[in-house]
């Protein structure tokens, strides 16, 4: 037994060929119209190393790496201070005036929380030091993400230790070595910032 097409089988299935093709060509402008925004998009370099960038970003390695490494030294010789040095409190002593609740012999109130963010900005960037030199070893796409994702954290870390040393110049009251911190604190703020540009400068 045959059955009769309906009158408007016809139309509806041409109806139908054009919708797909509507669609394909749709599918096809998105797709270039994407290709030719990651090509001129400046925002592109975790995607690719630029291979002319890669002396720059050697020498503000090493000199981050060097001053991490001051940093973490300076810190430790404070925190070794107020631990051995640290005001005793116990009966018949009492607070002094102005007393802050991480106490350090050398400085001021905001001695203690600036030597403690100083040490883990130190570590963490010492860290991302040493994740860095991978980067250079390799110098791919695959590997420069990380690599930014982890100077970023530490320049973050870096940029609230300089807070806490703008506070304590302005309180006055410390020592040479405690303004050699501040003086580190801040420089490597630009440097690693400046080396996170270096690392995101997209390939022309």
């Amino acid at each position: 037994m045959k059955f009769k097409s309906h009158p408007l089988q016809p139309l509806r299935e041409a109806s139908m060929q054009e919708k797909n093709i509507s669609f394909t060509n749709t599918i096809n402008k998105a797709y270039i119209l994407c290709n030719t925004l990651q090509l001129t998009s400046p925002f592109r370099f975790p995607y690719m190393a630029n291979p002319q960038m890669k002396p720059a970003a050697t020498a503000l390695l090493f000199l981050n790496f060097c001053m991490y490494v001051v940093l973490l030294g300076i810190g430790g010789w404070a925190m070794n201070e107020a631990i051995e040095h640290g005001f005793i409190i116990g009966p018949g002593f009492e607070l002094p005036a102005h007393f802050s609740p991480i106490y350090f012999p050398m400085g001021n109130a905001a001695t203690g929380f600036f030597v403690m963010f100083a040490l883990i900005a130190g570590v963490v960037g010492s860290a991302s030091c040493i994740s860095g030199f991978n980067n250079l070893r390799t110098w791919s796409r695959e590997s420069l993400p990380a690599t930014v994702t982890v100077a970023t954290i530490a320049w973050t870390l870096t940029v609230l230790a300089m807070g806490f040393a703008c506070k304590e110049i302005s309180l006055e009251y410390r020592n040479a070595s405690l303004k050699a911190l501040e003086a580190f604190s801040i420089i490597l703020t630009a440097t690693q910032f400046l080396y996170i540009a270096v690392l995101s400068a997209p390939v022309y």
